[in-house]
């Protein structure tokens, strides 16, 4: 019901965006918007459509982004995922622009935070269970089909020491939780 909430809420948000910028209606000695006029429109409705693109941060009771539930968990085509800077990695989008935001303040502090890890296809995480095993028994992986990687949500990090006590300190400002217990490298995207 929340993601319904945040949409309708999103839409409306849209819809006075594109009325404070709509061309007036014609009038008798017009045929139509001055073209400044018409590319303003033009503009604004691009800005509303891009930002509508992907950007949601709605989520489904499950905690599954609304946006790529409809996929299923690894099935994510890569279309509907955000580059991770330029490391060739992929997150939903919101997860994506909050780790730019953690990696920036974190360079800020001197520190470098690096990148192993991102979205996993289902056909990566039957891998990952079958060369690491599965969690539940003792290995590092999850169940295939149950893990945040397969949802764009969660990163495997490089980090030497001083990079894990940075992010244990300030991770939780950019949305980002140390999950999993004998996984320091582990980070899930939990806004």
């Amino acid at each position: 019901m929340d993601g319904i909430v945040g949409i309708a809420q999103r839409m409306a948000e849209i819809r006075s965006s594109l009325q404070a910028v709509a061309p007036a209606p014609a009038t008798p000695r017009s045929s139509g918007p001055t073209s400044a006029t018409a590319a303003t429109f033009a503009a604004a409705l691009e800005t509303a459509v891009t930002e509508t693109r992907g950007t949601s941060t709605a989520r489904d009771a499950s905690g599954v982004p609304v946006d790529l539930a409809r996929y299923g968990n690894g099935r994510i085509p890569p279309h509907a995922l955000a580059p991770v800077g330029t490391t060739g990695h992929r997150l939903w989008a919101p997860a994506a622009q909050a780790f730019g935001d953690l990696t920036a303040a974190a360079a800020r502090d001197g520190v470098r935070i690096g990148v192993t890890d991102s979205y996993r296809s289902y056909d990566a995480q039957v891998d990952v269970a079958a060369r690491k095993g599965l969690y539940s028994q003792g290995g590092l992986a999850a169940e295939p089909g149950t893990s945040p990687h397969g949802w764009g949500l969660a990163l495997d990090l490089d980090l030497d020491a001083r990079a894990q006590a940075w992010m244990r300190a300030n991770a939780g400002t950019y949305g980002f939780v140390e999950d999993t217990p004998r996984e320091p490298w582990h980070w899930v995207y939990s806004r």
